[in-house]
């Protein structure tokens, strides 16, 4: 009986490059959009600074899980067809719909959130990961002769 099951080959310099710009995108996205992220949360920038949250964990976990879902949309990406970057933008923007998306809106709906504060967070990650879905999508691991 034959294999047919794609050979997936991770290429794992391009999913940190992938999380690393997500993580800058996301510095930028949120700097942005700051006092409306803020009045969404009720928080103010005084009361986060406050809370004894290392600034360290926050990033590390922003960039460790944007290397998780880096990971996911390449594994996805190539099992699904050819590795290229439009395909790695459509499976990005495929994810966030129906993944990110609903499941937001399933908890801003019940927490009765500001619909600006889901266009905010889930916006971020639906050009997020359709950031790291061209990078991952478009960086082809070269073949081991």
């Amino acid at each position: 009986m034959t294999d047919v099951r794609p050979k997936i080959r991770q290429n794992y310099l391009a999913i940190v490059v992938a999380a690393i710009s997500c993580f800058l995108f996301e510095a930028i996205w949120y700097s942005y959009f700051i006092q409306p992220w803020l009045t969404g949360i009720d928080r103010t920038q005084e009361w986060l600074m406050h809370q004894g949250v290392h600034p360290g964990f926050q990033f590390g976990t922003a960039l460790v899980s944007a290397g998780v879902i880096a990971a996911a949309i390449s594994y996805i990406v190539q099992y699904t067809g050819p590795q290229t970057a439009a395909r790695g933008i459509r499976i990005g923007a495929l994810l966030w719909f129906s993944i990110v998306l609903t499941t937001w809106s399933t908890e801003y709906v019940f927490e009765i959130r500001p619909w600006s504060l889901l266009g905010i967070n889930a916006g971020f990650w639906a050009f997020g990961m359709m950031i790291m879905g061209a990078i991952v999508g478009g960086w082809k691991k070269k073949a081991k002769d």
